[in-house]
């Protein structure tokens, strides 16, 4: 059985070290998880031998011995030899969230590797000792456990779905299937930037525009909840004929009303809410939902090029391997999560099986466009594989396209609705604001 060397991380954040023997690494690795220890490095030292060992001389200690009989509990409980930033620094370490930077850079050093010709086992290894992050570390080491067992790394990887998408997995899935993972890695690092990018450009269009029509909301509110009683309470004083606009007037009353039956229109929202979550849970209601994805306005486009050309990348990367057009797709589809892809791809699957066309489903959806499926008619007659890498050439130019357009159409959008909340609030807020400035209503006050 072999020996591994551990190094750990306990709960009150101490670092504890032991020598055992486990089955694997694996296996050491879910008893150190179970006993509420984060591993931090796990190292096989040897594997036990049949052979007696040698006999010590007298007075002579084997340092391995020592490692042997350490007390794992008498380490842990020492904690005065941690200063206290050191244990401000395991804590933050022990609770340090995997960000998308650290996927991004396991991605690209792991890609790195295996084109310099690494195995599997070797490249996790190397990659391991770099890792700075002591909970993504930790299940780099479970990943590197699987392997060594004989695992794939997306089995393990599945386990994790809160750090790897389920489109990376599976990318990961039809490289490891396929035997083309350094292709796949390639274009997981792409899918990460492309992903990371497309969410920078969203949020700095989205978020600035968000703050400022959530602050205008809650400047309306306050304003009626404030100013309008106020500028109403110096009408009544005065005795002016003046009245306030009536779109105030009702907005008040519906403010007032509002929070008065705050009850209702929580409940309402609630079991809306509550009835689309259901819905949409089920197969029928998934599958609605997976078709308004690709119908919706602005985005209903972008997001069907996307998973489209996933599909293209994941069929060619089988075509170049050597398999046949319907294994191909069978592999490749689990790149897909949308239902109604998916069921476009299983009926192109039964097409091949009766002997028809299996581009005539993609044609007869009305999703994909004219250009995609007469390229890929032209591949079926001359060479598919070659086609289909002007194909996802085509379909990347066709994604940054519709990219533009978005950016260019969201923000007038987003400004149309501010510009409306804008309007409201003027009318409802500073018109009243307004006349008290202008002081028109002393007129009627005093009878002139």
């Amino acid at each position: 059985m072999p020996t591994y060397m551990y190094k750990a991380v306990t709960k009150t954040g101490v670092i504890v070290r032991n020598k055992v023997e486990a089955p694997s690494r694996q296996n050491l690795i879910k008893s150190l998880k179970n006993s509420n220890l984060l591993p931090i490095s796990i190292e096989q030292v040897s594997y036990r031998s049949g052979k007696k060992p040698k006999k010590q001389k007298k007075n002579v200690t084997d340092i391995q011995e020592i490692m042997k009989n350490v007390n794992t509990t008498q380490l842990g409980n020492n904690k005065k030899t941690l200063s206290t930033k050191e244990k401000i620094n395991l804590y933050f370490a022990k609770n340090e969230k995997i960000t998308q930077r650290d996927l991004v850079v396991f991605t690209q050093n792991f890609y790195l590797l295996k084109k310099a010709n690494f195995n599997n086992i070797h490249a996790l290894d190397t990659i391991i000792q770099s890792t700075d992050n002591i909970s993504f570390r930790g299940i780099l080491e479970d990943i590197l456990a699987g392997v060594e067992a004989g695992e794939s790394m997306y089995s393990t990887m599945e386990y994790y779905s809160n750090v790897f998408p389920y489109i990376y997995v599976n990318m990961i899935k039809v490289g490891e299937l396929s035997g083309s993972l350094t292709n796949s890695l390639e274009q997981a690092v792409k899918y990460l930037d492309d992903t990371e990018s497309l969410n920078r450009k969203l949020r700095s269009i989205l978020i600035p525009n968000i703050i400022q029509f959530v602050l205008l909301l809650v400047m309306l509110v306050v304003g009626t909840l404030v100013a309008i009683p106020a500028i109403q309470n110096v009408f009544d004083e005065l005795g002016t004929e003046e009245t306030l606009p009536s779109i105030t007037l009702w907005f008040a009353d519906f403010v007032d009303k509002a929070i008065q039956y705050w009850y209702i229109p929580v409940v309402i929202i609630i079991a809306i809410v509550m009835t689309i979550l259901f819905y949409i849970r089920t197969p029928k209601g998934k599958y609605n939902f997976d078709y308004f994805k690709y119908k919706m306005p602005i985005f209903g486009e972008l997001i069907f090029a996307i998973d489209f050309s996933r599909l293209m990348k994941a069929m060619l990367l089988n075509l170049k391997n050597g398999m046949r057009i319907q294994d191909s797709i069978e592999v490749s589809k689990n790149v897909v999560k949308n239902y109604v892809l998916l069921s476009i791809i299983e009926t192109s699957i039964n097409n091949i099986l009766t002997g028809s066309s299996w581009i005539e489903p993609f044609e007869k959806s009305g999703l994909a466009k004219p250009m995609i499926t007469e390229m890929l008619k032209i591949g079926m007659q001359t060479d598919l594989s070659e086609m289909m890498e002007k194909l996802v050439e085509y379909m990347q130019i066709d994604i940054d396209n519709i990219m533009t357009k978005i950016v260019k159409a969201l923000p007038q959008i987003v400004y149309a609705i501010v510009g409306a909340v804008l309007i409201f609030f003027v009318l409802v807020v500073l018109v009243p604001c307004v006349q008290v400035y202008m002081g028109n209503f002393l007129f009627s006050a005093y009878g002139v």
